[in-house]
């Protein structure tokens, strides 16, 4: 069954690497920022795992959404506007 939070979940990864492809093609993301990148995200996969709160491995969408916003800041140097 598809509800809204795996939706939410697809979308965050998908602007991840998205967003670490777009941002190797235009220049702004060197290597040394892909890796601490994608490192984050590894942490974020693997680390969430260790908390004893139940459900922390269910905030790991919201923690590449957080990368995500962090992306959009380094690669366009601004936030995106929507207007």
């Amino acid at each position: 069954m598809v509800g809204s939070p795996l939706i939410a979940a697809w979308i965050a990864h998908t602007a991840f690497w998205g967003l670490l492809l777009y941002g190797c093609a235009v220049g702004e993301l060197n290597r040394r920022r892909i890796t601490v990148f994608l490192l984050l995200w590894l942490a974020g996969r693997v680390g969430l795992q260790y908390i004893p709160y139940a459900p922390a491995h269910a905030m790991f969408s919201s923690f590449v959404a957080v990368l995500d916003i962090a992306l959009v800041f380094v690669i366009f140097r601004s936030d995106v506007s929507l207007t």
